[in-house]
């Protein structure tokens, strides 16, 4: 089985193709350079399957990450897959980035902080025990600040190690608490991957396209702002 996978869930523009029965990724692209992912994305993915010499109607399975993450990159992620599972009428996968990203940490025995950014000085976290091959959740997504979470690893025995594209930030805050036992992930393995995606997608339940919906732990800021906007007018009213 093929699979194609994307993740722009933050801000890099990430692709990969992978053969189950293989166990072999046969392409995989990442794009880090600011572009927005509206520009990026879908030359990275005709690029990748034409040098992989994979055409759309070839692949099997078609994987996204759902988020959380960036409001706009993630529905430019969905609905790019989404486009192309029902021209090919395949069916999709959802897969957050943090499921993704447990396979940066296959082999190594710690707890894994992942941290995306969330922006005014929140993240998007979860953390898992990586213990050999084995990987097991310890919380559910979540945002939550990047102060409260450095203080939550307070209480965690053992070695931690903080990946994902707003690491350094909550590393500083647990260096500022004395925390000594924890390291920052290699750049290599801070981010989401498109093959990350793909193996995820694995253990991950085929769905239809249409069911294909984006992860949102908070309202987007234009929301947020609006609803700011109503309640300060409605106060005004009550004056």
């Amino acid at each position: 089985m093929l699979i194609l996978a994307v993740d722009t869930s933050a801000a890099p523009c990430c692709a990969a193709v992978y053969d189950t029965e293989k166990q072999l990724v046969a392409a995989e692209t990442v794009i880090n350079n600011k572009l927005t992912h509206s520009v990026t994305l879908m030359p990275v993915i005709w690029d990748l399957l034409k040098n992989a010499d994979i055409k759309p109607d070839d692949i099997d399975l078609f994987a996204v990450s759902v988020g959380p993450g960036s409001f706009t990159g993630l529905r430019i992620g969905i609905s790019a897959v989404k486009g192309m599972a029902y021209a090919a009428k395949k069916p999709c996968a959802a897969v957050t980035p943090r499921a993704s990203l447990e396979y940066n940490f296959i082999g190594e025995d710690a707890v894994i902080c992942t941290a995306i950014d969330a922006r005014c000085n929140q993240v998007y976290n979860a953390l898992f025990k990586a213990s050999g091959e084995n990987v097991t959740r310890l919380c559910d997504e979540r945002c939550i600040k990047t102060d409260e979470l450095a203080k939550e690893l307070l209480g965690i025995d053992g070695e931690i190690i903080i990946t994902g594209d707003a690491a350094q930030s909550v590393f500083d805050e647990a260096q500022s608490l004395g925390i000594k036992d924890v390291r920052l992930a290699p750049p290599a393995e801070r981010y989401q991957t498109g093959h990350g995606v793909c193996l995820a997608a694995q253990s991950a339940k085929a769905i239809s396209p249409e069911c294909l919906m984006p992860l949102y732990l908070k309202l987007p800021q234009a929301q947020r702002e609006l609803m700011e906007k109503q309640k300060n007018a409605e106060n005004k009213a009550k004056e």
